[in-house]
This record gives structure tokens, C-alpha cells and sequence, in this order.
């Protein structure tokens, strides 16, 4: 079984965009301890460093349902923003969803045209006088890359084939990412009083518990001064 998960900020904040790039975090400890195969697709990095506006995701097991029953949906984190101290909202939300048309994405190399030239230098000048540079062509969307890093015409040529997968699988997954995004976005807005999973503090803890006694001694006083108002 395969699925595509994309994690993203939809068109949140900045801060969603670091809470995006922590679920990444969380989401691949919890695939390894769940011995599930994934490979990052595609991500497209945030506004500032160690954040991430969205990560699409490849994931490979037998059965993926139990696993991702757990998460797809909305992610909430609750804590200040880390970006803006004053912000008054404490509450920052982020999708993870299931890209449907996962099999528009199958590449098969009986689709690639090759041809192999002469490599080139700089200025033009041969490097070599035999044909070891390969240009690969992806006859279904026209795409082409060109390899000669080798002097061995094999193994550009497995270059090509390397390089031309992740570019045609990248023009896939835009296209997708494209289709999908009115969906994701009404998922957010639908979906942020209904949270899969939280996270709180500025350590990202799940299931976060207040070990202090604040919340419960303001609790003690607010009803002891509601007594007083009833005595009175």
C-alpha cells in the first residue's frame, strides 16, 4: 500500500509554518517506530529558517489505515507564538491530508526517449570524442535532463534516469498540491474546532499536563470569592 500525505500550513501565519515543520518531526519518529517506508516527495521551506510552509510525503506499508487514522485531519498546537510574544492567540492549527491520484504518478522508464551526445566543456570544447553524455526525454509530459557528471555513458545514463524521475514526479506532485489547495483550506477552517492530535508548550509536548498548582489555586480563589458574593 501507498499513500501521499501532505503536511501543511494551508495559508497560516508564520507560526503555523514552524508548527508544521515540529509535525514533521513527530510524524517521521512515528513512522520509523512503525517500521513504515516513506520518502519525502516534495517541501517547500517557510518564510524563516526551521520552518516549513508544506512537506508531501510517500509512505509504504502493508496496512497504513490504523497509522494515519491517528492524524489525518487538523494538528493543533497551543502555546504563545514564538515569533510574536504580545500575540494574543494561543491556539495555532495545520492539516494533515491524504493526496488522492496517486497513481498519475507511476513513471515508467519505457516512457523515456534517450539520446547520447558528446560531453561538453567550458567554452564548448570536447571533453571527450565519444558519445558518453545522455539527454532523457519523459515522452508523456516532454520533459528532458541532461547527464554527463560520467565518463561512462551507463552511468549518466542512470543519472538521467535518476534526475528525470524527481523532475517529473515534482511536476505531479505541483500539480496536485495545485488541485488540492481550496480543499485543504476549507479542511482548516471546517475542521479547527475538532483538533486530531494537540500539542502544547514550547517543548511540543503531546497531551501536555500543567504540573503546577497555578491553575488550580486560581480555581480555589475565583470559588472562594463567589461564596462571599453569596454570603453577602
Amino acid at each position: 500500500m501507498e499513500k501521499l500525505i501532505q503536511i501543511t500550513s494551508g495559508r497560516g501565519p508564520l507560526e503555523c509554518q514552524w508548527v508544521t515543520a515540529k509535525i514533521l518531526k513527530v510524524f517521521l519518529e512515528e513512522i520509523k517506530n512503525n517500521t513504515i517506508d516513506y520518502e519525502i516527495i516534495h517541501r517547500e521551506n517557510g518564510d524563516e529558517n526551521l520552518t516549513l510552509k508544506s512537506v508531501t510525503i510517500l509512505l509504504k506499508a502493508k496496512d497504513l489505515d490504523p497509522f494515519l487514522k491517528t492524524w489525518l485531519g487538523s494538528i493543533c498546537w497551543t502555546g504563545k507564538s514564538t515569533f510574536r510574544k504580545l500575540h494574543k492567540r494561543s491556539n495555532w492549527f495545520i492539516g494533515v491530508f491524504e493526496l488522492e491520484g496517486l497513481e498519475k504518478i507511476n513513471f515508467n522508464e519505457k516512457d523515456i526517449q534517450f539520446q547520447t551526445t558528446r560531453s561538453q566543456g567550458s567554452g564548448g570544447q570536447n571533453v571527450n570524442k565519444v558519445n558518453t553524455a545522455v539527454r532523457a526525454v519523459h515522452i508523456p509530459t516532454g520533459e528532458s535532463v541532461f547527464a554527463q557528471d560520467s565518463r561512462s555513458q551507463l552511468e549518466n545514463k542512470k543519472l538521467a534516469i535518476m534526475r528525470l524521475k524527481e523532475k517529473v514526479t515534482g511536476l505531479y506532485i505541483k500539480q496536485l498540491e495545485k488541485r488540492m489547495q481550496d480543499t485543504w483550506n476549507n479542511h482548516l477552517q471546517v475542521q479547527r474546532g475538532n483538533p486530531v492530535r494537540t500539542f502544547s508548550g514550547a517543548d511540543f509536548k503531546k497531551n501536555y499536563q500543567d504540573k503546577s498548582f497555578k491553575k488550580q489555586r486560581n480555581i480555589l480563589k475565583k470559588e472562594l470569592k463567589n461564596n462571599r458574593n453569596d454570603l453577602n
